[in-house]
Order: structure tokens, then sequence, then C-alpha cells
């Protein structure tokens, strides 16, 4: 029943009012009742505010889009929205579901309108698996094996096991081996998290830290931590507050 009741997910505050700016169009197809800037934030609205739809950032600082929904007991209709066309499946043609890639577009949103006629008042849990599942799967085989570093006419391959961790560094992102060499890599920080192996964790901002070699990790001030790496460094790298949650759970600090 129009319009539906709306809720904006996603970390980055332009993407949410470009949305916000352009959902302000359709007025009586979509009614936004609120915002959220992650997942945790996402999981409480949802569940006081009981929104008809959601429009979800896939990447976000924390729980991911795709974490925050297998938290979920009962679904909005789900419009996930991405910078990253790797995540355009089919499985969102055929699952009763959609996606926009960032920035997100006037017609394109438009042709969300017209999705939207088609679709069911909520999604089902077994659509959201299913989906979730190809996502797994499809992240997997794309899992990176070599980091490429270029010198003059040659490429060097870094094995993700000698890496330590990555820092970014204005257009590039700055990574160091155990032996403490650096190198240069033209990949983003966002494109490594997505294809990292499990052990490589984003802590900050501007930096992913290889969890095999955190030798000791301190309490920072609020709420944050300084991991020490065991590297010939002896390398300290200070987390971000909004990964505080994610690094405790896996590191299992209490």
């Amino acid at each position: 029943m129009l319009p539906y009741k709306t809720l904006i997910i996603d970390d980055e505050k332009i993407a949410r009012n470009r949305l916000r700016r352009l959902l302000g169009g359709f007025e009586d197809i979509f009614q936004i009742i609120g915002e959220a800037q992650n997942g945790d934030e996402g999981l409480q609205i949802i569940q006081k505010l009981k929104p008809d739809l959601i429009f979800l950032d896939i990447q976000m600082p924390g729980k991911t889009g795709f974490e925050m929904l297998q938290e979920l007991s009962d679904y909005p209709i789900v419009i996930f929205c991405t910078a990253y066309e790797e995540f355009a499946l089919k499985a969102f043609d055929t699952l009763a579901m959609d996606y926009l890639v960032k920035p997100v577009e006037q017609e394109r949103l438009e042709l969300t309108i017209e999705k939207l006629k088609s679709l069911g008042e909520k999604n089902t849990k077994s659509q959201i698996e299913e989906l979730l599942q190809i996502v797994q799967n499809r992240a997997e085989r794309k899992k990176l094996h070599a980091i490429p570093y270029k010198i003059g006419d040659r490429v060097i391959l870094v094995k993700p096991e000698k890496i330590t961790h990555f820092l970014a560094n204005e257009k590039y992102v700055d990574f160091f081996t155990i032996e403490g060499k650096k190198y240069i890599t033209e990949l983003s920080l966002k494109k490594l998290e997505q294809r990292l192996p499990e052990n490589f964790k984003r802590v900050h901002r501007a930096s992913i830290v290889n969890t095999d070699y955190i030798k000791e990790f301190r309490k920072y001030f609020r709420g944050k931590f300084v991991l020490i790496l065991n590297d010939t460094k002896n390398t300290k790298i200070e987390t971000g507050r909004s990964y505080s949650e994610r690094i405790r759970k896996w590191m299992q600090f209490e």
C-alpha cells in the first residue's frame, strides 16, 4: 500500500543525501521515515519503525549490508545500493529485490520503481538466504592469490601470506611484508577488503591488517585499540572507533 515507509542505510552521508533528494521526487511512492549510517543502527531502526522498504548499502564499516540482513527474522523489501558493479548479479533479476549502483541516477531509480510493481510486500527468508549464498560463492571464487607490484616493465607478485598490513596513501595503497618491505598497489582498500582471504580484516577506514601477524592488542581511548604486529618493526596500527565491535568479536576480547 503506497507510499512505502522507506529507510535509507548507508555509511556515506553524501550518498544518503543524494538518495533522499532523488526519492523526494516520488513522494507518492516513498515516505522516508529515517536514515542509518551503519548496520547496527539499521537493525535498531528496522526493529523500531518497521519499514516497508529499505535502501541498503552493501559495504559499510562494522556490519556489511549482507551481515545485517542475516540478523533479521522478518524482511522488508530490500533495494541494495553499491559502488561496485561486481555485486550486480543476475540473482537480483530472478529474486524479488533490486540493486542500484552508486552514484544513483534518476533514470535507474525509475526502473526500480517499475520493478516495485512486481515485488511482493516483503522479501522472504529463503530469497535473502539464496542471495547471500550466491554472493558468498562468488566472493570465494574472486579471492586474490597474489598482489601485483609494478617495477618498470616487470610485475612482482607478492603472496598475501607474506603481507602484514595495508595502508591507504592518497590515490594508492601501500602494503608491507613481514621483512618490512614496502610496496604499492593501485587496488583500493574496499576492493582489497572484498577479495583478500578471511584473515585480512579492515580495522580502520585507512588500514587492513593480516590478523595472523597480530602479536598484541591494547585498549586505547574512546573504545579504540592499538594493534602490535609481529614484523621486524613491531608496527603499531591504531583502529577506528566504528570498527571496535567487529574487532572485539574476531579477537574474542572481553
